[in-house]
């Protein structure tokens, strides 16, 4: 299903977006060399509480996961890079952590991924990593717009990331977004430009550039859920729900400048 919001959905669209865009940089300012994932999935349920929100993961059960995800965000750690499941570990100096949240907030979704360096060590290839989603992110982004085509985003996102010398997953990217987390279209992190669905006012898409040091294999963890680098290389994520609008896409889960 290819969902298309009207103009009077759209305020709740923003607000969706807002809300996830505090969670997720109330999340980072809080993470600290020795805070335990299991702390990161509490405070993230209270703020959605708080928010009289709902969580778009706790009861999500589907076809490639082992029964309801159960947790609030994915918390992926170092070579984990999808759908980290919260577990019992606590964050070390230089550890590479991507969280990724969607909430759904008076029935409209919004979801956004972060990827950063805990403590004070920087390891270079991490930065690098981090950076080169960020940037393909945003050549996405600046793709996007009505008329444009998926493929448009497709293409801008993977010659980014190609030109950064990373190979491209292509079993998870972006996708549609709106009254339910998962929609049509697939935005693939690489494609051909001028192909695929053409983008629409009132479109949400959540584009997701996602990278591996030196591989473009997953595997699964024994949990069913997190997909970690098949060699065990470092990983990164960025993410933002975005809306076309008439005059090109507007970024929903841009943080507030302080």
């Amino acid at each position: 299903m290819i969902e298309i919001l009207t103009p009077t959905e759209l305020p709740r669209a923003r607000q969706a977006g807002a809300l996830v865009a505090n969670i997720l940089q109330t999340m980072k300012s809080r993470t600290k060399v020795g805070t335990n994932l299991l702390d990161i999935d509490a405070w993230t349920k209270a703020m959605i509480a708080e928010a009289g929100a709902e969580s778009c993961y706790v009861d999500y059960a589907p076809s490639f996961g082992r029964g309801p995800f159960g947790h609030y965000i994915c918390t992926a750690v170092n070579d984990a890079v999808l759908h980290g499941l919260p577990h019992d570990y606590s964050l070390a100096d230089g550890d590479l952590l991507t969280l990724d949240l969607a909430v759904s907030k008076d029935g409209i979704a919004a979801d956004s991924a972060i990827s950063f360096i805990v403590g004070e060590s920087k390891p270079p290839e991490s930065l690098a990593l981090i950076e080169a989603t960020e940037r393909a992110l945003a050549a996405g982004i600046a793709a996007a717009g009505p008329g444009a085509r998926i493929g448009d985003i497709s293409h801008a996102i993977g010659s980014v990331l190609s030109a950064a010398g990373y190979r491209i997953n292509t079993e998870f990217g972006g996708h549609g977004i709106g009254s339910t987390m998962h929609q049509d279209p697939h935005v693939a992190n690489t494609g051909r430009p001028g192909r695929g669905y053409t983008l629409r006012p009132g479109l949400l898409l959540a584009l997701e550039p996602w990278v591996m040091a030196d591989t473009d294999q997953l595997v699964v963890d024994a949990d069913g859920w997190t997909l970690r680098s098949a060699t065990g290389c470092r990983t990164a994520h960025s993410e933002h729900t975005i809306a076309i609008t008439p005059d090109g896409a507007d970024i929903l889960t841009l943080p507030k400048q302080a």
